[in-house]
């Protein structure tokens, strides 16, 4: 054969023996178990986060709730140890939490509040308003938690109905020798009273109660506001097109939310029951309605009165807009003249003193606050007072610009009234954690996610440090 005809074959490489092939083979199928391993636990726990954190929310505020009777930093100051009268359906059941464990709980509630909420989506209806109902009926029969306020309630109700006197000139060190003094807290004895006369009359009705009657009935007021907020939020949001399973979980087992508002049966829950049904009716197109209890909301606390401007800048200029505003005004300025004559039969002028107990409260603050917490770490604790000033100035333009593009069509009320919040808890130079409860139905009724991300951090803020 003629060498230009040659087929010439390939070159093979050299075989493996079979034990050479199964030294290289062999690591290969481990590492990709290994592989699988991992992300195939990350997914079980990311399809089931919502569910994960739901439970862990609902154990650990049953915990703090069962507990709470034998684990002093869970108590008012003023009732360690906590009275038989007031220790609750428990009793002194629960085990003694102490403080680290008292952090450790309610670390963890928030860690699972926030799973809870990333994973809304995978919650069902019933699970989340069936946790809602147990978790307030659990707290409700626990003892007055985490603050001293429902007492000075009973003291300002006594200082009336009692003795004759008027809250909004006195403290509860006018009667030191009531039963409920001793259990007031030491820095609001000299306090008159910061509450609308709504809640300040209302008051009164329990004044003869005893003390652990008065609790429970503060308590009842808040855990019954606290579902109708969520009874609110659930409809408010699905007339938004918003997931209301979502919207719920979110306010309902909101930490702060239960153990602070409702444990410790603060006002601020009727407060906010108020005004979320007045912006609900007011999202259905019920302006005297929704003015009306708007204005029933700033007299039981004055925080309700951020969320007017709002309202009133909702629909901007133009015709419709000014009969909107012609009407909710209407339902303000007759619900105000009622609120007016209540108050000044029962008080006469001296609720005129309520602006300056404010501002003698919010003097206070100190490191309870975000600027005294920020010139605490900075060293300039000194600057507070002019911070303090400049701070004002920055929140009153900061709220005109906020309406100013709601009026002009550019930012949705309800979320313009969640921003106005965020800052006013941040530059307030008083903070206490129950305040959080103000923004936390706000941002649920929104799609604002650095909104929602602002209210989670206030929340564990308000948990962790306050």
């Amino acid at each position: 054969m003629s060498p230009a005809l040659e087929v010439v074959s390939p070159v093979r490489p050299a075989s493996r023996t079979r034990q050479q092939l199964e030294v290289v083979a062999a690591p290969r199928p481990a590492r990709r178990a290994r592989q699988r391993v991992g992300p195939r636990w990350r997914e079980w726990v990311l399809a089931r986060q919502g569910n994960l954190g739901f439970a862990g929310v609902i154990l650990a505020g049953a915990l703090a709730a069962l507990s709470a009777a034998r684990t002093y930093p869970l108590l008012p100051e003023s009732v360690r140890p906590v009275p038989s009268s007031l220790a609750g359906v428990f009793g002194q059941g629960g085990i003694d939490l102490g403080f680290g464990g008292m952090v450790v709980v309610l670390g963890l509630m928030f860690v699972f509040y926030v799973a809870m909420v990333r994973g809304a989506d995978q919650l069902s209806a019933r699970t989340v308003l069936t946790g809602v109902a147990c978790l307030n009926l659990l707290v409700l029969l626990a003892p007055p938690m985490l603050s001293t306020d429902v007492f000075s309630y009973i003291a300002y109700g006594r200082i009336g109905a009692v003795y004759g006197s008027n809250p909004y000139l006195f403290g509860p060190s006018a009667i030191f020798l009531d039963p409920v003094h001793p259990y007031i807290g030491s820095q609001w004895v000299k306090t008159p009273t910061a509450y609308g006369p709504l809640f300040t009359g209302l008051s009164y009705l329990f004044a003869p109660l005893t003390i652990a009657a008065n609790v429970i009935a503060y308590k009842a007021i808040a855990a019954v506001s606290s579902l109708v907020i969520v009874l609110v939020v659930w409809t408010a949001a699905r007339l938004r097109s918003l997931n209301p399973v979502k919207a719920v979980a979110l306010v309902g087992l909101n930490p702060v939310i239960v153990l602070y508002g409702v444990g410790g049966g603060h006002n601020d829950l009727l407060m906010l029951a108020l005004m979320l049904t007045g912006i609900y009716v007011l999202l259905r197109q019920r302006q005297r309605a929704s003015g009306a209890l708007l204005v029933a909301a700033v007299a039981v606390k004055l925080t309700a009165g951020l969320m007017l401007p709002f309202a009133l800048a909702r629909n901007g200029p133009g015709r419709a807009g000014s009969s909107d505003r012609r009407a909710l005004l209407t339902g303000a300025g007759i619900t105000a003249g009622v609120v007016a004559v209540f108050s000044l039969a029962v008080f006469g002028t001296a609720p005129v003193h309520l602006i300056g107990t404010l501002q003698s409260i919010q003097s206070q603050g100190g490191l309870h606050s975000v600027p005294g917490l920020v010139l605490a770490l900075l060293g300039h604790v000194a600057l507070m007072s002019v911070i303090g000033l400049v701070l004002e100035a920055v929140l009153v333009a900061c709220l005109g610009w906020l309406v100013w593009r709601v009026w002009r069509g550019e930012l949705d009320w309800i979320r313009g009234g969640g921003w106005a919040t965020v800052l006013i808890l941040c530059t307030t130079g008083l903070l206490v954690p129950w305040y959080v409860t103000w923004l936390v139905p706000l941002a649920a009724l929104t799609r604002d996610r650095r909104l929602l991300a602002a209210t989670i951090v206030l929340t564990g803020v308000a948990l962790t440090t306050l």
